[in-house]
């Protein structure tokens, strides 16, 4: 089913565009493969982009036509509504899946589209220390530095000097330092319509031993700690004001609560879980339950970090 206010003429435009540019297009792709909840109905188009000249072409395209889209990099801390996405998702290929060393031999620039898993890899690789914190971090490399991602001390504020983005018209632009706008789970991406490009992060020289080690060791806790091998959007609600999700969730006896398919973590209450067949629906009706009981036990309103995306 397509956008109800787009016509068959506008996608007919935008597949004609999107192949000029040598776009891949698929039509009702179903997007719970593509996520880490392994939840979501289809879009109307994905479209595959490999370089910034194809992403700026389609971008153009899209504000032209007024067709509402949606970037997705590796489908962390995403939650696909069942009826899926109406309107166009930009999968992003090629050149934007890309990790390489700067001339300065402690410079890495990746794209948005990298996983954070071959970015830390990389790293480790090459003797450069400082992105062992985010080895095991579900998601890309754009979706990290939207929301400044982080864990065991680490930012992703600690390690990015500049990104690169398009606004929705296909201009690209930048941001370095301050501009950057770190803080907690966010950026100066944050709720805007700037899609991040590629990255450039800062690190030091190291130990390929050491650097191996403590991202073995951090992996290993993760493990132990989280639902690591359990389909979920990572974190579920952001750290509050005053004590931990996880905590006040678990004092509040929601461990293990289920709604369908979704369940509140047996094994770390900060996380939401698809046991097996899970919608939209069944995640958000738990996180309901969640929110309400831990506002009227402890007075603390839980803010959701996963967003929530598509036709309800």
């Amino acid at each position: 089913m397509e956008h109800p206010l787009s016509s068959t003429l506008d996608y007919a435009r935008l597949d004609r565009q999107a192949a000029a540019l040598g776009c891949k297009i698929a039509r009702g792709e179903p997007l719970a493969p593509r996520t880490t909840f392994k939840i979501g109905g289809p879009a109307d188009r994905l479209v595959t982009v490999e370089s910034e000249e194809q992403l700026s072409g389609v971008l153009a395209a899209l504000g032209e036509l007024g067709l509402p889209v949606l970037l997705l990099g590796r489908g962390s801390d995403l939650l696909v509504r069942d009826k899926g996405f109406r309107g166009v998702v930009i999968s992003l290929g090629g050149a934007f899946q890309s990790v390489d060393l700067l001339e300065d031999g402690a410079t890495l620039r990746a794209g948005a589209g990298a996983s954070l898993a071959s970015l830390c890899a990389f790293a480790r690789d090459r003797g450069l220390s400082g992105l062992e914190f985010a080895w095991g971090i579900p998601g890309s490399v754009g979706g990290a530095v939207y929301m400044n991602a982080g864990a065991y001390g680490g930012e992703m504020k600690d390690v990015v000097v500049k990104a690169r983005h398009m606004d929705p018209d296909g201009r690209p632009g930048e941001y370095g330092g301050e501009a950057l706008g770190f803080g907690y789970r966010r950026s100066a991406y944050s709720g805007g319509a700037k899609a991040v490009t590629f990255a450039e992060f800062r690190l030091r020289p190291g130990s390929r031993e050491e650097i191996a080690a403590k991202m073995e060791d951090l992996m290993a806790r993760r493990k132990a700690k989280q639902p690591y091998d359990s389909p979920s959007a990572g974190s579920t609600f952001k750290r509050p004001k005053t004590g931990y999700a996880a905590a006040l969730i678990e004092q509040c006896g929601l461990k293990g609560r289920s709604v369908g398919g979704a369940q509140v973590s047996p094994k770390h209450a900060g996380f939401i879980v698809n046991t097996g067949g899970a919608t939209c629906q069944d995640v958000l009706a738990l996180m309901d339950i969640v929110r309400e009981t831990v506002l009227r036990q402890t007075g603390v309103e839980l803010e959701p970090e996963v967003q929530v995306v598509g036709e309800a």
